[in-house]
């Protein structure tokens, strides 16, 4: 009689552990662009690793960088070596700028040719600048579950794109167990304000004559808003948004809202004068945008910065950096502070709808805002990536949640489409609505497909005016003579949309735009297919960057 053979035992590999190490920190949702320096990644993928395609790497980092906003969590990515994660670049730039957290594992060859440079070896290091807040490539393939667990905690803590290089070869190695993990199970981050530096800053305020308060994407979480709102109150502080923020740092329909301030340092100066003590908080000391000369503020004011982001802290002109949590350091600060009893006038920034336009009249941004603004829920998350219309939006839309506004701080193009498509992923339960130039649409067009593919009920708002309108105006600006650049009329975004598995719609008429609206946003919060809804619009009288 034949003894029974006996099954060899798997030996686990370094992917096997980087799998385990993927589940332990909640990194299963994989928004991904393969190649095949990813291939021996992602072969036989595991079930409860969930694989959600892009097809461009800008879509891929767009929308992980929205799914991680909307979630506060770190959001997992994997691109192709070189020519992908080139592609991502700009992406990760904004990602970094946005404070969006994100794990992104790049290919690379085979690590046992790699010193001969073969086809698609890729020269990683330096590609992608400054812009991760950490990047590694594991000096052996036993160094790869560590470096990914790193990654995750490098992204939590400084809020920004942490990247980890690994030759394909890499995931197949097996995985001694008793190697050392060089990285820690969990980290406790809570960076909170001593009570010196607290009873500083409220020092300085109840000294202060005329006091102002600028709130900026730092501050963007619910308890950052509780607090803002509760400290402003008991000061009666008029309250700024950074300018060019990627989301709002304090409600900006409350009667102490008093809009945004300039990029532009002359008018900056405009609206800062007067104010002996400014408190910035989860923003820069001051974003600008075109360079004038001279002062931001009064000479004799003091600025007070209160940020977790230590690169942030040291670029800032500030008289005193408390690098804190905001959201507990201004409720700490609310409690020491003296009570302003008598209340301030603050004329809120924003305008009454326009009329509806006449049969004879053209559609405008303006209108088109005016009827989201009068529609959308308090709940409502909106992307922004329509630069000639973005004033429309501040005054016409205001932000009544922590993500009721959401842009690219960067200020490149391609980030509204896919980060909308991430955020319904990310919190399915809250209506996305993303308004977009149409210039701006083609820059990461193809994201409709995920959108299309995997039932993500965002709502799409096409601004069509056939042309780079904040350029133009720029040009004009700048020269009497015409741009060099064409308009691109030829574009059917009707037809685009369709190809990509979207029901779209193309809208010219004011009295079924809307209706179309009107119910479009009726069902957004649950809806499981995108929505495009391409409306023909004329330039903007006005304009402001």
């Amino acid at each position: 009689m034949s003894e029974p053979k006996i099954q060899p035992v798997p030996v686990p590999t370094v992917r096997d552990a980087a799998f385990d190490i993927l589940r332990t920190h909640g990194l299963t949702r994989m928004f991904a662009n393969p190649g095949s320096t990813e291939i021996t990644l992602l072969a036989d993928l595991p079930e409860d690793l969930e694989f959600i395609l892009a097809l461009h790497e800008g879509s891929v980092v767009g929308m992980a960088t929205g799914h991680a906003l909307a979630t506060d969590h770190a959001a997992l990515v994997v691109v192709h070596t070189t020519a992908g994660l080139g592609n991502a670049v700009g992406a990760i730039a904004t990602a970094r700028v946005n404070r969006a957290p994100l794990v992104i594992i790049v290919g690379q060859q085979d690590r046992r040719h790699l010193a001969t440079q073969p086809f698609l070896a890729g020269r990683l290091r330096g590609l992608l600048g400054d812009y991760p807040v950490w990047f590694n490539e594991p000096i052996t393939a036993q160094d790869v579950p560590a470096a990914i667990a790193r990654a995750f905690h490098e992204a939590t803590t400084h809020r920004g794109p942490a990247v980890v290089i690994v030759p394909m070869d890499d995931w197949l190695a097996p995985y001694d167990l008793t190697h050392v993990l060089a990285a820690p199970d969990l980290v406790h981050s809570d960076r909170l304000a001593s009570p010196a530096a607290l009873t500083e800053l409220a020092t300085h305020l109840d000294a202060a004559t005329n006091p102002v308060l600028v709130v900026g994407s730092g501050n963007a979480t619910d308890d950052g808003w509780t607090a803002a709102v509760a400290l402003a109150e008991k000061l009666q502080l008029p309250v700024y948004q950074e300018s060019f923020g990627a989301r709002p740092g304090f409600p900006q329909d409350h009667p102490l809202f008093a809009g945004f301030l300039s990029a532009a340092r002359s008018t900056l100066r405009g609206q800062l004068v007067g104010y002996d003590v400014i408190l910035a908080v989860g923003a820069p000391v001051f974003r600008q945008y075109n360079f004038e000369p001279g002062a931001m503020f009064d000479e004799g004011a003091t600025v007070l910065l209160v940020t977790e982001d230590t690169d942030e802290a040291h670029r800032s002109r500030a008289s005193v950096v408390v690098i804190a949590d905001p959201a507990p350091a201004l409720a700490d600060l609310r409690d020491l502070v003296a009570l302003v009893p008598s209340p301030r006038t603050v004329i809120p920034p924003h305008r009454a709808a326009p009329a509806p336009p006449k049969a004879s009249e053209p559609i405008r941004a303006s209108h088109v805002m005016a009827l989201l603004g009068a529609l959308l829920p308090a709940d409502a998350i909106v992307v922004e990536e329509t630069p000639s219309s973005r004033p429309d939006m501040h005054e016409l839309m205001p932000a009544r949640s922590p993500l009721g506004f959401v842009s690219a701080a960067m200020g490149g193009l391609g980030f509204g489409l896919p980060a909308a498509i991430g955020l319904r992923m990310g919190n399915p339960k809250r209506p996305v609505v993303a308004v977009l130039g149409d210039g701006s649409a083609l820059y990461n067009i193809q994201g409709l497909w995920s959108a299309g593919h995997y039932n993500v009920g965002t709502l799409f708002v096409i601004l069509n005016n056939e042309r780079y309108a904040v350029m133009d105006r720029l040009a004009e600006r700048a020269s009497s003579a015409p741009p060099a650049w064409p308009a691109f009329d030829a574009i059917d975004f009707v037809a685009l949309a369709a190809s990509l598995g979207c029901t779209s719609q193309r809208l010219s008429d004011y009295g079924t735009l809307e209706n179309v609206l009107t119910s479009a946003v009726a069902d957004l919060a649950d809806r499981t297919e995108p929505l495009v809804l391409v409306v023909d619009v004329e330039p903007e009288q006005h304009f402001a960057p």
